[in-house]
């Protein structure tokens, strides 16, 4: 894959990984724009290549919450009792994703693949973020529900259809269900420690089968540079968050949704 095509992509990844308006489906029409995306190739190179920036983007939220990590750490140590309830949560709300990402993986579903579900999923569930955001609730994350954290897990499943996005999906439920805005994205991205992880996990087999160490050296490139853009993109938006809504991701995914589906049924796609 040339050079360039591992900078877009990786740029792509970082910017879009953390924010609510879904990095698979970005980086899905990212590949079509770029003349790679094809049912064939969905499953095969262009996925691994995917999950590469996702590492990257892994190392970028493990650097950023480094405080909570700790905490967690020190929970597991039986010496901090709001990063054991943290730790607790966050494992109860990543064993679903883990299950269907594991089935998805062996199925390989190739309608997953379209930009047309994209669009979609990228307009339906801009929607559904901005009926969540309407109200300001204060509940802080040291305070969420065991059944809650099962909720917001089990909403995480969605974000394996490109387009609903994972930040998204548990952005959105975590303010259905009461969290501010801030603690509501703190939460979604530090789960995305064990999704990004698991996904990372099943794919990093295919590279070591593949034997391709040209491939590996463009993985490389494409974690580096996903980690510099992903760091970026969540200090900043935690910065707005801290005194906005997400208003502006909604309209981004509205305009984004209705452009890519008038492409679409227009035939430009």
């Amino acid at each position: 894959m040339p050079l360039f095509h591992i900078i877009i992509l990786a740029i792509v990844q970082g910017v879009s990984e953390f924010l609510p308006i879904s990095s698979s489906g970005h980086l899905l029409l990212t590949h079509h724009l770029l003349g790679e995306q094809n049912v064939d190739m969905c499953w095969e190179q262009n996925r691994l290549l995917d999950v590469a920036v996702h590492v990257g983007t892994l190392f970028a939220v493990l650097l950023y919450f480094r405080n909570d990590i700790a905490a967690m750490f020190c929970g597991l140590m039986r010496q901090n009792k709001n990063g054991l309830h943290l730790l607790k949560n966050i494992l109860i709300a990543s064993l679903p994703v883990i299950i269907a990402g594991f089935l998805l993986q062996k199925f390989q579903p190739s309608f997953l693949c379209l930009v047309e579900i994209m669009a979609w999923m990228t307009l339906i569930f801009g929607i559904v973020l901005w009926f969540a955001d309407r109200f300001d609730p204060k509940q802080k994350l040291e305070d969420l529900k065991t059944s809650h954290t099962l909720l917001i897990g089990l909403s995480q499943m969605l974000a394996l259809i490109p387009g609903v996005s994972r930040s998204g999906i548990t952005m959105t439920s975590a303010r259905f269900l009461g969290l501010s805005r801030i603690d509501a994205a703190r939460f979604s991205l530090l789960l995305s420690i064990i999704a990004i992880s698991g996904a990372g996990a099943l794919n990093s087999l295919t590279l070591i089968e593949s034997g391709n160490l040209r491939f590996g050296l463009d993985i490389l490139s494409a974690v580096i540079l996903s980690f510099i853009f992903g760091w970026i993109a969540i200090f900043l938006m935690m910065k707005w968050l801290s005194k906005s809504s997400f208003t502006p991701f909604v309209i981004y995914r509205v305009v984004l949704g209705v452009f890519l589906l008038g492409l679409i049924y227009g035939g430009f796609i």
